[in-house]
Order: C-alpha cells, then sequence, then structure tokens
C-alpha cells in the first residue's frame, strides 16, 4: 500500500487573500501538506489514488476506510467529529413521563444529508457523470473529499442565482432532494457509512430515557443552500410534522435549532398564528444560535474555506460556497456589531458592516450583495413569542465565541426577555465549540431536564479541563 511521509505546515493566508485583494483583520490559518521528512504519516495522493482503484473492485469497505481518514484529519471544531460517534456520552436513566413533550430538531448548516440525481447537458469534466438512473449522496459524497472528484462535486451541488427573479436553482440538469424529511437518520449520521455523526449522541441519549426514534423525537432536515424565503415548501412541511406529532402525542411540541437551523425556527415560528402557537408549541430550545450573524461567511465569500480537509484547497472550495444563499444570509448584523468595527483591512479599504456593497464588488461577486439583501431583514428583528431556551458556547481562550459564531451575536436572545411575555432562560457554556454543545454530556443533559419541565436553569456552566 502506497503511503508517503509527510509533514504538516501552517501558513499564514496572504497568499490566498492577495488573489481578491484582501487582508483580514486578524491572522487567519490553514494546514496544508508537502511532501516532507517528519512528523507523521498522512495518506497523500498516491494512497488515494491506490484506494480509489480498490474502491472500484470492492467498493463498500475501502470508501468506508477512505472517509474514517479524511474526518479524522479534519479539524476537531470544523465539520462533523467522529469522536462523538465512538464515545457517546454518559445517560442520565430515568422514565418519561406520560406528559414529557415530543421534539423535532431543525439542523444547522451542512448538518443534514442531501441526494442528487443527473440528466446535465454538458460536463465541467470527462470523469464526471452526466446522467444517473439512481438518486446518489451529494452530502456528504466521497468525491468531494478527492481532488479528482472535486469539480464534478462542485457543480452538482451548486445553485444558480438569477439577480432578476432573486431565486436561486440548482445547476442545469440536476436535481436535488432532502432524504428522510420527519426522520432521524439524515441528522444522526451524514453519510451512510454511519462515521460522520452529528445529532446521533443526542437522539441516542433521548432514546435510552424514552424517547422513540421518528415517533416522540423526529428531525426536520431540509436544504441548507437556500434561506427560508426560497424554501416554503419545507416550512409548509414543518408545520404538518409538528401537527402530526401533536395530534399522536396530545402534547404540544419542541422545536429545537442548532446553529442556523435555530433561525429557520425563528423564521418559521413568526410566519404561524400566536394562537397556532398557543396550542403546538411547547418551547424553543436552540443551541449555537447566530442571532447577529457570524465572521466566518466573510472568510468563506472573500477566500474560501476547506474546514481543514487538506485536499481541497480555499479558492477551489470558494466555487460552491459562493453558490448558497445562506452564506450571504449569516453575515455579520449592526444589531450585534457597532457599524464602524472593521472585519476585514487592506491597505485601502476598512470594511464593516456598512460596506458589504462594496466588498462584493471587491471581491467579484456582485451576486452575494443581491442574496444579501434578499435575506438581511428575514430574521434580525424578529422574537419567537413562544417559551425558549437557550444555550450557547463561550470560547475560554478568547472570550469571543465558539469558533464560529461570536458570543454577543449569539447572546442577543437575551433581548427577548423584555420583548415577549413567555419566559426567556440563557446558560452560557464555557469552553466548547460550536459542534461540542451538541455531543457534549452536560448539554444534552441540560435539554433532558428542560423537556422533563425542570424548572431549574443556570447561567452559566463551565466545562473547561479542571473547573468541573
Amino acid at each position: 500500500m502506497p503511503c508517503d511521509l509527510l509533514r504538516i505546515e501552517t501558513w499564514d493566508l496572504q497568499s490566498e487573500m492577495e488573489s481578491v485583494n484582501l487582508t483580514p483583520s486578524r491572522k487567519l490559518f490553514v494546514t496544508r501538506i508537502r511532501p516532507g521528512t517528519e512528523l507523521f504519516f498522512i495518506p497523500t495522493l498516491s494512497f488515494i489514488q491506490w484506494l480509489v482503484e480498490g474502491i472500484m473492485v470492492s467498493s463498500v469497505h475501502l470508501c468506508s476506510g477512505l472517509l474514517v481518514v479524511i474526518l479524522l484529519v479534519l479539524h476537531h471544531s470544523s465539520g462533523f467529529w467522529i469522536i462523538n460517534v465512538v464515545f457517546p456520552p454518559n445517560t442520565k436513566t430515568r422514565v418519561l413521563s406520560n406528559s414529557t413533550p415530543p421534539l423535532i430538531i431543525v439542523p444547522g448548516n451542512l448538518g443534514n444529508r442531501l441526494e442528487a440525481k443527473l440528466n446535465k447537458p454538458t460536463l465541467v469534466s470527462w470523469m464526471c457523470y452526466k446522467k444517473t438512473e439512481h438518486w446518489f449522496p451529494l452530502w456528504i459524497d466521497l468525491n468531494m473529499f478527492m481532488p479528482i472528484g472535486i469539480d464534478c462535486w462542485i457543480d452538482n451541488i451548486r445553485l444558480v442565482y438569477d439577480r432578476t427573479t432573486r431565486r436561486s436553482s440548482n445547476s442545469p440538469g440536476v436535481q436535488v432532494r432532502v432524504p428522510g424529511f420527519g426522520q432521524t437518520y439524515p441528522i444522526e449520521y451524514l453519510d451512510y457509512n454511519k462515521l460522520a455523526g452529528y445529532f446521533f449522541s443526542m437522539v441516542q441519549h433521548l432514546v435510552d430515557v424514552g424517547y422513540t426514534r421518528n415517533e416522540t423525537i423526529r428531525g426536520a432536515p431540509y436544504d441548507w443552500r437556500l434561506a427560508p424565503n426560497e424554501n416554503e415548501e419545507y416550512l409548509v412541511k414543518l408545520k404538518d410534522l409538528v401537527e402530526e406529532m401533536y395530534d399522536q402525542n396530545q402534547h404540544p411540541v419542541y422545536l429545537l435549532g442548532h446553529s442556523m437551523g435555530s433561525h429557520y425556527v425563528l423564521y418559521f415560528l413568526n410566519q404561524q398564528p400566536q394562537a397556532w402557537k398557543d396550542k403546538f408549541i411547547r418551547g424553543f430550545i436552540s443551541l449555537g444560535a447566530p442571532w447577529g450573524g457570524a465572521v466566518k461567511p466573510l472568510r468563506v465569500m472573500a477566500s474560501g474555506e476547506n474546514d481543514g480537509i487538506p485536499m481541497i484547497s480555499n479558492i477551489k472550495i470558494r466555487e460552491e460556497q459562493r453558490m448558497t444563499t445562506t452564506n450571504p444570509w449569516m453575515l455579520p448584523s449592526d444589531k450585534a456589531w457597532p457599524k464602524d468595527h472593521v472585519f476585514i483591512s487592506t491597505p485601502t479599504f476598512n470594511y464593516t458592516n456598512q460596506d458589504y456593497h462594496q466588498l462584493f464588488k471587491d471581491i467579484s461577486f456582485e451576486d452575494g450583495w443581491y442574496m444579501w439583501e434578499d435575506t438581511k431583514n428575514l430574521t434580525s428583528d424578529l422574537i419567537p413569542l413562544v417559551w425558549r431556551r437557550g444555550v450557547y458556547p463561550v470560547d475560554f481562550v478568547y472570550a469571543d465565541g465558539d469558533n464560529t459564531v461570536d458570543s454577543f451575536s449569539m447572546s442577543l436572545c437575551k433581548r427577548w426577555s423584555g420583548q415577549q411575555e413567555k419566559p426567556v432562560h440563557v446558560t452560557e457554556y464555557r469552553g466548547l465549540t460550536h459542534l461540542d454543545i451538541v455531543v457534549h454530556e452536560k448539554v444534552i443533559n441540560q435539554i433532558q431536564d428542560i423537556l422533563e419541565g425542570k424548572s431549574d436553569t443556570p447561567e452559566e456552566v463551565d466545562v473547561r479541563f479542571g473547573t468541573e
């Protein structure tokens, strides 16, 4: 089995940013791999080629092996970490009462599977499939992790934005669907080999204490490439799911959202009359929600973000990341940041949240401006008007967020306590990253307490090493 000895080095993103004439106001670092003679073994392209040849022969087991390698190479705080699958948190075993409310989980960006079927008029590469008879995994797709497949994957998953209609459509000849609406499997694992775990630990914990998959706990996956103003069918399906669970269980439903999923829940709730919410909704639990936007989408659209996958360049993955309307939707808002706060600095211009039009021009992505105009007010001034619990992590090194969302963006939900009659409870977790909050034992136990009607809500929980 060919495998080269490699060296990992950290480098400044300056060279990437020069292509768009931008310099981050704080240095950004990524990881690249080059041939070397020290440190440790990492599979290289020759290994991947060997593996792909084997895949053509024996398929399933080797595909699993490659995905394991790739997931282990990912940074802990990015993507969907395998550790929570191998070592799920402990369970507080208790028998649920008959009054325990059912639960619907709305995942975050990239947080559920997508499938595609092809009948394309043209190809970006002779290596790409032009037509498929069956639906196949689009996210997570093994091909996206390989340099030889990245162009095919980007062309399959990208959206085409029309400035005239202000609507997005799939790439020509591509159909995309969201599998498993109302079920938990597409949010528990993002791949068919059950290696990329997301909500598995939380769902399994609740099953262990008495919930039933696809009955009293259900998932509401969606096309996370689209903002809710272009996802009307999903909102109808979510409403029907809430009413169905209410009828089956004779109890109002809890909605739980993580990250951008919480924005989707907030938008959904504000589409419903108050009488409907009073009858069907028990409460809204949000985890790590970027209520005031996040800085990361700026980096994603300016220079791309490969989330630590060394075989994909930031600039290459930027092609896909620019084609989703949800990235402009999540740009930093002046509700959370001062209007003079500089997010990106160059020798000639400092970009604030008042300069997005100029920014999109300067990075040659003017469609992004129209996408932002379409989405900037979707949830910025809304309140849920239901009983609500908010849980979010606060980074213990920088004290400014969870490596994805800044703490003052997440904490905007505190303002709701003075704007609605329903109670609002907020817990700050110190020492958790953005993905850890859906798998950490203390968070899951607190969610169990909320579902069981426990009234005690801590204002702060410190999970840093040596504080427990």
